[in-house]
């Protein structure tokens, strides 16, 4: 479990021994540290005497949305009241005076430009606009003359577009924002898991490559500047972002600026391998160039999206009792609150809940049924320009399954309709009699689509099917042996989720 002084501690790890040039401050859904700045300076001073922090690697928060945020709005204040301390501690530390060491904030869930505008419009009017005001009618000292100025006078906002909505009419947020602030450059964060685990696989890599191209647009009507941000994890599920993957990576997101680095990269996957592959990114990510779609395209690709959507959200509704059970067995490796989710206020799916991504993939995983492989058998039913578009904007798309078919167990699969006690304990408990014959009658149409043969190939992938067959044994059982497994074959994946 990754939490507290542990987490100020990774951020060093990250900048210092992976080599990575950012790290991401997250103030949502959890208890986070305000005093980061201080605690990375004073303990490891030698280190940022030499990396400027603010110049040479950087620090960005992630603050809530209060749009969004149940329980926890005001958290937004408290983050944002941190940043001049964080600029007056660096500034003591380097004894001169600096450009800011936090100078840009992610807005998670972004659907509007008016989210962005409040944020930046609350830090320079509540936070640094409270300087010049007079405390006592008997004198007249300021805010400022009392503790000092606030510094910086503004931040920068770096919208965080998650939905598929947003996602469609990112160019309209953009420009609304654009024409309010006119900023000289504008990081844009594209969400890669939410919005596969709303949509699914294929179309959430074709929803990030259709707001790549409305950003390009953008960027070349308006003269700004864009640097888009996506997050990845290291399943294809979740961008696929994996060492002996990454050229396939680099050539699938070319015009992306910044990708995240995820704690399955970070930590399972030995420390020379994740330092070549972040120096790759680092030096690789700059060089190529987004490429755009057409109107007829972005049309075309849309119908595609909703054919791939329909398919896969019937069969996730189906299977969600079970997720959501599986899930409460997958170890947390952050401390973290209750996350609010897409998927539950999702108009196509109802109120249907689900976890946060990583225990969602990690639940699919551990019963046997990869989730990249569920509503694939929609390729049958592309038109011949479909399938050509699919191809064009979504380069790995057969990579990306034969990877996650190797983790199919279709052992599990007939256990679900044919073995008696496996049906009584956990079938009939989790209703599933319906859809898992749909899932395999998709995965025969998806086979026959493909050439892809679903299933284990060497004795690392039938070691991985014996795990998720003990993981669906020991549910049957209610065993308290489920977690050990979870784990055992997520190191397999060197992933959990």
């Amino acid at each position: 479990m990754i939490a507290g002084e542990s987490e100020v501690h990774e951020t060093y790890f990250a900048f210092e021994e992976l080599r990575c040039e950012e790290q991401m401050w997250d103030w949502e859904g959890k208890d986070v540290d305000p005093n980061i700045v201080r605690k990375l300076l004073v303990n490891h001073p030698d280190y940022f005497k030499d990396h400027l922090l603010g110049r040479d690697v950087f620090l960005t928060y992630r603050v809530p949305n209060p749009s969004v945020e149940v329980a926890e709005k005001k958290l937004l204040i408290e983050a944002l009241e941190s940043i001049p301390r964080c600029y007056d501690v660096a500034e003591k530390f380097y004894g001169k005076e600096i450009g800011a060491p936090v100078f840009e904030v992610i807005v998670p869930f972004t659907t509007s430009h008016l989210e962005l505008l409040r944020v930046t419009s609350c830090y320079s009017k509540i936070i640094v606009g409270k300087e010049k005001m007079k405390l006592c009618e008997a004198e007249d000292v300021s805010v400022e003359d009392w503790v000092g100025g606030f510094k910086p006078k503004s931040v920068e906002m770096i919208p965080l577009i998650e939905d598929r909505e947003s996602l469609s009419n990112i160019d309209r947020i953009l420009i609304e924002y654009i024409k309010q602030l006119k900023p000289e450059y504008l990081r844009v964060f594209l969400a890669r898991s939410d919005p596969a685990l709303n949509y699914g696989l294929i179309p959430a890599v074709l929803l990030v490559k259709l707001a790549l191209s409305k950003i390009q647009t953008v960027s070349k009507s308006y003269g700004v500047k864009m640097l888009p941000i996506i997050g990845t994890g290291s399943l294809p599920f979740r961008g696929h972002l994996m060492p002996d993957n990454l050229d396939n990576f680099l050539r699938e997101y070319a015009g992306v600026r910044t990708v995240t680095i995820q704690s399955a990269l970070k930590y399972d996957f030995d420390t020379n391998t994740v330092q070549k592959t972040v120096e790759r990114l680092n030096t690789e990510l700059r060089r190529t160039e987004i490429k755009e779609m057409s109107d007829e395209e972005a049309k075309e690709t849309t119908s595609i999206i909703d054919a791939f959507t329909a398919n896969y959200q019937h069969k996730i509704e189906e299977l969600s009792e079970v997720i959501n059970y599986i899930a409460k067995y997958v170890p947390n490796r952050r401390a973290r609150k209750l996350h609010v989710g897409l998927f539950g206020y999702s108009r196509e799916v109802g109120t249907t809940q689900l976890p946060r991504a990583i225990k969602f993939t990690a639940a699919m995983y551990s019963l046997g049924i990869p989730p990249e492989l569920v509503g694939a058998s929609a390729l049958a039913n592309l038109s011949e320009r479909q399938f050509e578009l699919l191809e064009e904007h979504y380069i790995n798309w057969k990579d990306d399954l034969k990877f996650a078919s190797l983790f199919l167990c279709w052992q599990n699969l007939n256990y679900l309709i044919g073995e008696k006690e496996i049906v009584q304990k956990v079938t009939k408990r989790f209703r599933l009699t319906e859809v898992i014959p749909e899932i395999m009658k998709d995965l025969e149409l998806l086979e026959q689509a493909t050439n892809i043969g679903l299933g284990p190939r060497n004795l690392d992938h039938r070691k991985h099917e014996n795990m998720v067959n003990n993981i669906l044994i020991s549910l049957a059982k209610d065993s308290e042996e489920v977690t050990r497994y979870i784990v055992e074959a997520g190191r397999i994946r060197h992933s959990l989720g």
